[in-house]
């Protein structure tokens, strides 16, 4: 089967989005079957098998701001693309959202299977809701990473939704080379913007000893803010953007991998990627991450926005090696739940039957 997955966000710029798609595309050819990605690229592509389809535009959306291409030019490419390629079904993953994804369902050339990812709320799907429900029933089969994303499609969209997950590879996590630290060390992996809780996690470092280390990967709107604030703690290592090799390592090299979210997470796939690294988590007790995380067994999670607890919990995990053995063992087992080769054959049976459902509506025209 030849397969192309379409994702909208540049493949430049670190992202879930970005990073699921990257993965199941090696996750299928590794089953054998020949795929590729299409989408934008701020230079060079960032693995094998990708086609680019030009620069993105920074964009604001849901309280983020998101790498799209949704201009002319980028449409054309994807066009030819999919003359010149000849897929067998195309999955577009956040299909409704501008750029190419959304123009393969205007031009429906393939067999289409659509991913969602957002959760929470959406202006796009409020405002312009009788388009994209047009949009929606191009889709050939749909599917939502969790039960939350879900929800919001079903909410605005109409249709069935089939809940699959977020995978991750487990192996690239369980055997990167870890970051060596020489005293207790927190890892902080995101976009610097509200939704994110940085500031949180930065504000609970009162309540943390001096001897504790922070990384702080990512960067983001908040970045210059946020150093400027807390210029004062040597504790703070501000990393900048990261590859995929380091973060792993950097997993790897931590003694406990915080996610202080306030909001907005439809899955969690970091605490996935966090427990197949082998370390312990602190998180906020959000929806998304309760899609991964159960309380204390693979977790401790706190009330988001709350920096004392946060403080408390990440002291609670830094000094008990008891706990974090516990966590960190539960968190493995519950990783090996999620791997990214088990949600490709999944998705190649999303694709058979997309696939046999454009064949009989073709028979009955």
């Amino acid at each position: 089967m030849r397969i192309g997955l379409v994702c909208p966000y540049s493949l430049s710029v670190p992202g879930g989005v970005q990073g699921q798609v990257l993965g199941l595309a090696r996750s299928l050819r590794s089953l054998g079957h020949p795929t590729r990605v299409l989408a934008p690229c701020d230079g060079p592509p960032p693995d094998v098998g990708v086609t680019p389809l030009g620069n993105s535009i920074p964009t604001s959306a849901n309280g983020s701001i998101v790498p799209l291409a949704p201009d002319l030019s980028a449409q054309l490419r994807f066009i030819r693309s999919l003359r010149d390629e000849d897929f067998d079904v195309l999955h577009l993953h956040e299909p409704m959202v501008p750029g190419p994804a959304m123009t393969a369902g205007l031009v429906k050339q393939t067999p289409l299977v659509g991913t969602f990812h957002a959760a929470g709320e959406s202006a796009a799907y409020t405002w312009i809701r009788p388009p994209l429900r047009w949009l929606r029933r191009r889709l050939d089969v749909a599917c939502a990473v969790s039960e939350d994303a879900r929800e919001l499609a079903e909410r605005f969209l109409g249709g069935e939704f089939e809940v699959l997950f977020n995978g991750i590879e487990v192996e690239r996590f369980a055997k990167a080379t870890p970051t060596p630290t020489d005293r207790p060390t927190v890892l902080f992996l995101g976009r610097h913007e509200p939704r994110k809780g940085l500031a949180v996690l930065l504000e609970a470092l009162a309540f943390l000893p001096p001897d504790v280390r922070v990384w702080v990967a990512g960067e983001g709107p908040e970045t210059g803010a946020l150093r400027q604030r807390f210029a004062g703690d040597p504790r703070i290592e501000w990393l900048g953007r990261v590859s995929e090799e380091e973060k792993a390592s950097r997993l790897r090299g931590a003694d406990v991998y915080c996610a202080p979210g306030l909001g907005g997470e439809s899955f969690g796939v970091v605490l996935l990627e966090a427990m197949a690294a082998s370390v312990p988590i602190v998180a906020s007790e959000l929806p998304g991450y309760a899609n991964v995380a159960r309380p204390d067994v693979d977790a401790r999670l706190v009330p988001p926005g709350d920096a004392a607890a946060l403080g408390r919990a990440l002291n609670e995990v830094l000094g008990s090696a008891a706990l974090a053995r516990r966590l960190t063992e539960a968190g493995e087992a519950r990783a090996a739940e999620f791997s990214m080769d088990h949600l490709a054959e999944l998705y190649l049976e999303c694709y058979e039957r997309a696939i046999e459902l454009r064949a009989a509506a073709s028979r009955r025209r």
